[in-house]
């Protein structure tokens, strides 16, 4: 039975171009290409999953770099784990690595570990700074609309004289706090 490469590509948006990607993957050599317009945060992504039900032992995936296969550090560990699981190597053009080799295991085990150190860094850091402002009695969010504000907004919609966007510019209450209390 013949080992399938199989190309995954992603964009972000609808706008947005695959032609790079997909050339790349193509002068790899790969045998087919699943692509898909959608954020690489959303867990559903039906070209992925279809990839990933039909790959198997022996099976190469190859992506033009790792921001493609996923956004989070967690994720592109669990697909990567799903891959060696299943005996499935990994290809990322961007950062030559292959799993396939001792080099490229290392080189993908370091630069994950590396952003999740990052990812944690920037939480203690956001932590660290929210508890400060909090020490020097400022709280996060929003600032509050006053209960006055609000009713004057709805009794301006009620009136339908105004336009929502009158109402926002006039009281200071945004569309969707006015709808919420409609």
């Amino acid at each position: 039975m013949k080992n399938f490469i199989f190309g995954y590509a992603r964009v972000s948006t609808e706008s947005q171009n695959l032609d790079r990607q997909l050339d790349a993957l193509w002068k790899y050599g790969v045998d087919h290409i699943y692509d898909e317009k959608l954020t690489g945060t959303k867990r559903d992504r039906p070209e992925l999953a279809k990839m990933l039900d039909r790959m198997t032992a022996g099976d190469t995936v190859v992506i033009e770099s790792l921001s493609r296969l996923g956004r989070s550090t967690k994720d592109l560990i669990e697909l990567t784990e799903l891959f060696q699981s299943r005996g499935v190597n990994l290809v990322s053009l961007k950062e030559s690595i292959d799993t396939s080799t001792s080099t490229g295991k290392l080189l993908f085990t370091l630069m994950s570990a590396i952003a999740q150190f990052e990812r944690d860094v920037i939480a203690d850091r956001t932590r660290e700074g929210l508890n400060a402002a909090r020490s020097r009695g400022r709280t996060g969010g929003r600032p509050k609309i006053s209960d006055d504000n609000i009713k004057k907004a709805v009794k301006m919609y009620n009136t339908r004289e105004y336009t929502v966007k009158e109402i926002e510019e006039l009281t200071g209450v945004k569309k969707s706090t006015l709808y919420r209390n409609l």
